[in-house]
């Protein structure tokens, strides 16, 4: 089934439940995004502590004057950051700031960018062209990159310019670039003169996964402009674009005005990145969510027909089980997606996502659940 209209499906599900009195735990047992998760109480206490009195509109507040402190102490070094409210709007800003009309991104192909931005980057560079290599892992390579710009340049004029590499951290597929294959790819890029872009829609779980430092992950391993997002971790609506060499930002707040990504009351924003970063809230939220994926993973490998499709680094987990225990699943209310990207050799293909606010009990019943079919 298509996963939109999987969603739509549980959306109704979840409706007739609460209309029947229907016990609301048998329909919140969702695995199928850490988009579907309330807001993170700390985030929470920071929007309604930011709803008091008259300040500056479009940034001039002090919410947005703290932000930029307490980024560029969380990065190790002076950062221009921007803060938006989606995900497709940072990515699609971010890459129209770093490539003509006429360039190439190159990415994985199925990256975010390409598969579910309803072709934002390209409208917001103004006509860019996303080229999406194939790999297993959802990691791309440095000889990749290479190749298409060698292709680039033996094609002059005929072909889209080289632009930007865009990498996904985590990957579309769960999996976590090293600092050594990110400091590949990008001394690739660089030696093409072109900038690397990073969609951090779930950069706190790789980091958690890394355990090293927010600078090792992004501009220390040559990454120059971040999607960092918020929303996926905690966040009611809060996302931002970074800028590791703020020279690069420059005009970047006109870009943002005129796409009419800028909040006239941006401090409701700023205030959700603030309380993000404070007292280390993105990483504590973002290994809670990693630590529910191994242990679904865990429990997975011990059941008969089961096989991980991917290595689980961070807070998504694929597997094929036997298409009787996705059934059962599926009637006893977990949400998740079964996979079409991906064909196993063996059973069905599925997507689970955790999130800060996975309960462990959850993940517990869902496993015991699968165990069920298995033993019969």
């Amino acid at each position: 089934m298509n996963p939109r209209l999987a969603a739509k499906s549980l959306t109704i599900i979840a409706c007739c439940a609460r209309a029947s009195g229907m016990n609301e735990d048998f329909v919140s047992r969702n695995f199928k995004s850490d988009n579907v998760t309330p807001v993170c109480d700390a985030i929470m206490a920071a929007i309604q502590a930011a709803n008091r009195g008259s300040v500056p509109s479009y940034g001039g507040d002090d919410f947005t004057r703290k932000l930029h402190a307490a980024a560029s102490e969380v990065f190790g070094r002076d950062v221009a950051i921007f803060p938006v409210t989606t995900g497709t709007a940072a990515n699609a800003l971010a890459l129209s700031q770093c490539v003509p009309p006429y360039g190439a991104v190159y990415c994985h192909d199925a990256a975010h960018i390409v598969t579910d931005e309803c072709a934002a980057p390209e409208f917001f560079t103004g006509g860019a062209k996303m080229i999406g290599f194939r790999t297993a892992d959802g990691k791309i390579r440095p000889e990749q990159v290479a190749s298409a710009i060698a292709f680039a340049e033996d094609m002059g004029v005929h072909h889209v310019k080289p632009g930007a590499v865009s990498l996904s951290q985590a990957t579309e597929w769960g999996t976590v670039y090293q600092a050594s294959e990110l400091s590949a790819l990008a001394a690739t890029a660089r030696q093409h003169g072109l900038p690397v872009h990073m969609d951090g829609a779930r950069f706190a779980n790789a980091l958690v996964h890394l355990g090293c430092t927010p600078a090792e992950a992004t501009w220390q391993s040559g990454v120059d402009v971040l999607s960092l997002g918020a929303t996926k971790n905690g966040a009611l609506c809060a996302e931002a674009v970074v800028f590791f060499d703020p020279a690069r930002a420059r005009d970047f707040e006109r870009r943002r005005k005129q796409t009419g990504h800028l909040w006239s009351k941006l401090r409701f924003v700023s205030a959700q990145l603030l309380a993000y970063f404070e007292h280390g809230l993105w990483l504590d939220n973002a290994r809670h969510a990693n630590a529910m994926a191994s242990t679904l993973a865990k429990g997975l490998k011990e059941i008969a027909g089961a096989s991980l499709l991917q290595s689980v680094d961070a807070n998504e987990v694929f597997v094929a089980l036997p298409e009787a225990i996705v059934a059962t699943l599926e009637r006893q209310g977990f949400g998740f997606y079964r996979w079409p990207l991906c064909t196993p050799a063996n059973g069905v293909a599925i997507r689970l996502v955790t999130s800060y606010a996975t309960p462990q009990a959850h993940v517990d019943e869902f496993l015991a659940a699968a165990q069920g079919p298995a033993r019969g």
